[in-house]
């Protein structure tokens, strides 16, 4: 089971975090977001994938960050078409040598259509179950995860919103369960924090080696 930090901000945290070897560092691009991130990332290991996390920016703005952050994982939080995916891997394949992924998020409740996940299955690489709340993210609430076993797709997906550190026995039972049958990777964030970006390494360490016992 892969695992995603998100919401990273302060560069001594992202190095600290990132001896913990997760399989992804999220950076939020969003500006509304307590958890923007406009510094510069540290020299981290080539295993860890930068993703950023965009909310309706433009093509243009997602490129940018691609290019300047080398990242290599692209989450997409907002409205974004068919349409917009599809330009934007245009784009990103100009880009020599790129193999940038694509994540594109749904935030669920218990009224959630699985339908309007199945127009995404040919341009994303993934998707993401987040809480539906009234931040794009970050809401620090989980979602009934049993909806999940009417999961339609064979596409793998990232279980978010609101895992914390005392949810490891839960998300062992689920892991077992049909419903994570293509489930991915766990992505956590603000449940780990000390302030806002700012991660509680202990917390993350304790979690990680619990969840792999």
């Amino acid at each position: 089971m892969k695992l995603k930090v998100c919401g990273m901000k302060y560069s001594d945290n992202i190095k600290a975090v990132a001896a913990l070897k997760p399989d992804y560092l999220g950076f939020i691009f969003y500006e509304k977001s307590s958890r923007f991130f406009k510094g510069t990332i540290p020299e981290i290991s080539d295993t860890i994938k930068r993703t950023g996390v965009f909310v309706n920016a433009s093509i243009q703005e997602v490129i940018k960050k691609v290019t300047d952050y080398g990242l290599k994982a692209v989450q997409l939080h907002g409205a974004e078409s068919v349409t917009f995916i599809n330009g934007l891997k245009k784009e990103l394949n100009k880009i020599s040598d790129s193999s940038v992924e694509i994540i594109k998020v749904f935030s669920v409740d218990r009224n959630f259509n699985f339908d309007t996940i199945k127009p995404f299955e040919s341009v994303s690489d993934y998707f993401l179950f987040d809480t539906k709340g009234d931040l794009p993210g970050g809401n620090g609430e989980l979602f009934n995860w049993k909806i999940l076993e009417s999961y339609p797709s064979t596409k793998p997906y990232i279980l978010s919103g609101g895992i914390g550190p005392t949810d490891v026995p839960v998300l062992k039972r689920f892991l077992k369960s049909s419903a994570a049958t293509y489930c991915y990777a766990i992505d956590v964030n603000s449940r780990f924090e000390i302030t806002a970006g700012h991660k509680n390494v202990n917390e993350l360490e304790n979690f990680i080696n619990e969840l792999q016992r």
